[in-house]
């Protein structure tokens, strides 16, 4: 009979009494989609935002000592110790003058590891690096030269001829600078670089030990890093975690007293059901194991619609913000069904206290 009186029951709660079996379905299986996306966005958190991060230039910036040049060999030992994943560019500087003796700051570049490393620069059209007089003018630059196609500049008398291949703008001292090959600019002034610049992918814990194993190894080199890009990511990286964190706290208790409405209002319609079953023999512990099995069932269907709703509204907003697309991560789902759960166990724990009162004869009675 306690079997019949279970599976009646259910059956007459969840189909019977559709409206308010939808409405804590919708509820849980909002609280499930919710907290999938979230954690699906999170478990690439990082790895995206530090790709972010990566787009606004180098992280650390390594310097030779006034008139002096880096050693030759100072990009192999920093990439070694950076990692292969790491991006470096050397930069070297001249100050030329004009024909009419109007002094320009020229830097020499490997193009392809500036345009990786500077992605953020504003460039019509990167000059080709093997163009003879190829030259990137920055905007201030060009306008102190005249907005000439071609100049002609000197460093230590020897000329050297510069096609206007292509303009900068940073908003930066990158606008001051014309940027020529690096081997082209070592054949003219005779100078190696003195600068490079470093991009180290990760959090700050892990750009604080390459610097220190950068100091390590090249005690002569000034090496700092760029502090509000360091600081910033972090600080960015930290705030995100803990929005996320709050987010899935806030929908949770939302859903949950929305789950304990439509509980508390469904043991009020059913209570001379309830009454019935104790005056036929049901005990307390059935009554309560019947009405908790409903919430745990409604918590499942929640997440089994609420994984397939989250994991693509995180595909969503991942390729509408980070232009990649995150992939749904069984890994989340465990949590998810844990949250769902505690979420209809506590939202089931008010009307359970309320079926301890129920007394049969009273109710069958009408009172």
């Amino acid at each position: 009979m306690a079997t019949l009186s279970l599976s009646g029951i259910l059956r007459r709660s969840l189909i019977h009494r559709r409206a308010r079996s939808i409405s804590a379905l919708i509820a849980m299986t909002v609280s499930a989609g919710v907290a999938t996306a979230l954690l699906t966005l999170y478990a690439d958190l990082d790895q995206k935002l530090h790709k972010e991060f990566r787009s606004f230039g180098a992280n650390v910036v390594l310097t030779a000592p006034a008139h002096t040049e880096l050693p030759p060999d100072a990009l192999a030992h920093v990439q070694q110790i950076a990692g292969p994943d790491a991006s470096a560019a050397e930069f070297a500087y001249a100050v030329a003058t004009t024909s009419t003796g109007t002094a320009v700051v020229v830097a020499g570049a490997d193009f392809t590891a500036a345009k990786k490393i500077n992605s953020w620069w504003q460039v019509d059209t990167w000059p080709a690096p093997a163009a003879p007089g190829a030259a990137l003018f920055g905007q201030r630059a060009a306008t102190a030269v005249g907005n000439a196609q071609t100049v002609t500049l000197k460093y230590a008398g020897n000329p050297i001829t510069l096609q206007n291949a292509s303009r900068l703008t940073t908003g930066g001292d990158e606008d001051s600078r014309i940027y020529v090959p690096l081997a082209a600019f070592t054949a003219w002034t005779g100078l190696s670089p003195s600068v490079i610049e470093l991009q180290v992918p990760g959090g700050a814990s892990r750009v604080e030990a390459t610097i220190a194993q950068l100091k390590q190894q090249l005690p002569e080199v000034q090496i700092q890093p760029v502090r509000q890009l360091v600081e910033g990511e972090s600080r960015i990286v930290d705030r995100t975690h803990a929005l996320m964190y709050g987010a899935v706290l806030l929908i949770a208790l939302t859903v949950a007293v929305s789950v304990l409405a439509t509980l508390s209002a469904s043991v009020l319609e059913r209570r001379r059901d309830f009454a019935l079953m104790k005056a036929l023999g049901g005990s307390q512990m059935q009554l309560m194991a019947m009405f908790l099995l409903e919430a745990l069932i409604l918590a499942l269907a929640g997440v089994a619609a609420g994984f397939l709703v989250g994991s693509t509204a995180a595909w969503i907003i991942s390729e509408g913000n980070f232009h990649t697309a995150t992939l749904p991560h069984i890994s989340v789902l465990p949590m998810v069904l844990l949250i769902n759960l505690v979420i209809a166990t506590l939202a089931a724990l008010l009307p359970l206290h309320v079926l301890r009162g129920l007394q049969p004869a009273a109710l069958l009675k009408g009172e």
